[in-house]
């Protein structure tokens, strides 16, 4: 299932053109929103792959909502500048991965752009799964790292030897070193 898009631009004409140019029947059809106070609550409430605005907004450029957007959600921000404008905006949002391209659009190049987003989104979204995993692992070498000091202090341990009895308790439980952990946790940080 395709998700949906987010479409930013303060005219009928701008709505007319971005869906125009989306392939025909997008499914489910884009939201639209009319500035950019409006698009920012929506990227507050929805997880977007893609965020397609069509400069100037209503009541902004639409340059700080790119870079709100590219920075802080997993969204794929695209921006439809006027031509003489495009490589100015494109040297201040492209360290944000925010793709510009030039007003009046062709079809091809929107369409290709729209590809390298979703491109780009899947590939963040790797990083953050991959980071989400690292972030767990290190959370849990700390959890058993303390769990080693509390065996090292009340039980007169090594450190290796707390690392084994960790290990050990996990293996004869089937379960992992960290819930070992946290219940030696719970014992020695209560007394």
């Amino acid at each position: 299932m395709q998700e949906q898009i987010l479409l930013a631009g303060s005219t009928e004409k701008s709505r007319m053109l971005l869906q125009t140019l989306l392939p025909p029947g997008t499914n489910p059809p884009p939201r639209m929103c009319m500035s950019g106070a409006e698009t920012r609550r929506a990227l507050g409430e929805d997880d977007w792959p893609l965020l397609v605005i069509n400069t100037p907004l209503s009541d902004e450029s639409g340059i700080d909502l790119a870079i709100d957007a590219a920075s802080h959600t997993a969204t794929s921000v695209l921006m439809l500048v006027k031509a003489e404008l495009a490589d100015q905006v494109q040297a201040q949002l492209e360290n944000y991965g925010v793709f510009v391209v030039a007003k009046p659009v062709a079809r091809p190049l929107f369409d290709q752009a729209i590809r390298y987003a979703a491109v780009l989104r899947n590939r963040l979204m790797t990083v953050c799964a991959e980071k989400a995993k690292l972030e767990k692992k290190l959370a849990d070498v700390r959890v058993v790292d303390r769990a080693k000091c509390l065996l090292i202090q009340y039980q007169q341990m090594t450190e290796k030897e707390a690392h084994r009895w960790i290990e050990k308790k996990a293996m004869d439980r089937r379960c992992g070193k960290r819930e070992i952990a946290e219940e030696i946790l719970r014992l020695y940080e209560l007394e």
